[in-house]
């Protein structure tokens, strides 16, 4: 009999982040109050749902986005590194140009290639540490679903490998909002299905596109 397993990847809610930097991996980045509304919201959304496991990114922002599910399915959270945000060389940053980092000659270098990408974590081992993780839940929760909190790029590379697509991309055209779901359904080890959805819009900036990370 073919075992059904879907697994969840929903992305933090919105950062309280006043200065307006890239704050990558950097400590101490909580959520806004539309962020923890956001992460309520998703939680409501997954109240009726078979959710046997939890598992975040360490990052605080996921973390606190978790736990809301926590209260609601009275399961502990498991972190899980490699659903942590990308690297970036412009983290603690503002960028652009005007008075952002990229007047600076000295990050140029940095954007000599954008398949890559050459200003953080390469694509290709981000979808290798996102698909690695995804089959963990996957096993944790067999026959059920599971929640994995993560963040936006890692989630959006993670579908673009998953539907076979080129992992480099523009970052305005992810379809990957403040709070979303991006859930993948395995019939045994086979991915049969990707689909996408967002339980908190009409919250602060919870709409399709990018904004923070």
């Amino acid at each position: 009999m073919t075992e059904t397993t879907i697994v969840h990847l929903l992305r933090h809610g919105e950062v309280h982040n006043p200065e307006g930097v890239l704050y990558g991996r950097l400590p101490g980045y909580r959520l806004s109050e539309d962020g923890i509304l956001m992460a309520k919201a998703a939680a409501r959304h997954f109240s009726e749902r078979d959710v046997a496991a939890l598992f975040s990114s360490p990052m605080q922002r996921a973390l606190e986005t978790a736990a809301p599910l926590v209260d609601t399915f009275e399961l502990p959270v498991t972190v899980d590194d490699r659903l942590i945000e990308a690297g970036n060389h412009f983290e603690g940053l503002t960028f652009g140009a005007g008075a952002g980092s990229l007047r600076r000659p000295a990050h140029w270098p940095h954007l000599r290639n954008p398949f890559t990408p050459s200003w953080g974590e390469p694509y290709a081992v981000i979808a290798a540490r996102m698909r690695s993780a995804v089959i963990r839940a996957r096993d944790a929760a067999r026959g059920h679903e599971v929640v994995c909190v993560s963040h936006q790029l890692p989630i959006w590379v993670l579908r673009l490998h998953a539907e076979k697509r080129r992992l480099w991309h523009h970052p305005g055209r992810r379809e990957c909002a403040l709070a979303s779901v991006t859930s993948l359904t395995f019939e045994d080890a086979r991915l049969v299905e990707v689909s996408y959805l967002c339980p908190a819009a009409g919250i602060g900036g919870a709409e399709p596109g990018v904004a923070g990370a």
